[in-house]
């Protein structure tokens, strides 16, 4: 079951989507909150696998808010991954690409279908982006102007991960690594694992935003 926190400022919508939320199959609210500051609390509390953050609220707001759940001493009290999906009317906004430096794993329009807020969840619970990597790689563009030296730990990739970290990051599937690296898909996963450890990274999208952080997609 994936337990799911909906944070946003707005009764009635928060209402609207928990009704979506909790009629799909292996799903279920667990939570809300109205504001940022509720959001972190109710989050320590309840420890939910997936939160749905809205980006403008009064007092805290939403990249605030994600910032703080993905603090380093919170997240090393949590037994489960936490993945956050930020909503905004605005499509490639700034704040949400900061959001997403900080943590979030993608962000929804809020006039999204019911289908795709249902497969946006399940996509960030396995630990991928929900919009596209074109998007991604297009909506943190500008976020980087003064690009960080890679560190050491980047360096310390073996020739294949480096291969493996680049693929990730320009948004192949591990299919298309296992084509382009001739190996298999479960050798992939290994090779991505092996990345995210390393990396000290939570999963691909955070791949992504470490390459255009240190100024390595296409690296």
């Amino acid at each position: 079951m994936i337990r799911v926190v909906l944070v946003d400022d707005q009764e009635l919508f928060r209402e609207g989507v928990r009704v979506i939320v909790d009629a799909q199959d292996g799903m279920e609210v667990v939570g809300v909150a109205g504001d940022g500051f509720e959001a972190v609390q109710v989050c320590d509390e309840l420890q939910p696998d997936v939160v749905l953050m809205d980006i403008r609220m009064p007092e805290m707001d939403g990249v605030e808010a994600t910032r703080q759940l993905f603090a380093p001493d919170r997240v090393s009290r949590r037994e489960n991954p936490l993945r956050v999906v930020v909503l905004t009317t605005f499509n490639l906004d700034d704040r949400a690409a900061t959001a997403i430096r900080y943590g979030a794993s993608g962000f929804l329009l809020k006039d999204t279908t019911p289908v795709m807020l249902r497969d946006a969840i399940r996509t960030v619970h396995a630990g991928n982006a929900v919009l596209a990597p074109a998007d991604l790689s297009l909506l943190l563009q500008g976020q980087f102007v003064a690009r960080a030296p890679a560190p050491a730990a980047y360096l310390s990739l073996t020739d294949k991960e480096r291969e493996v970290f680049t693929a990730v990051a320009r948004g192949l599937s591990n299919t298309e690594i296992a084509g382009l690296i001739f190996a298999s898909e479960s050798t992939v996963k290994t090779h991505v694992g092996s990345v995210l450890r390393k990396l000290s990274l939570r999963d691909r999208v955070q791949i992504v935003v470490f390459a255009h952080e240190h100024g390595l997609v296409g690296d």
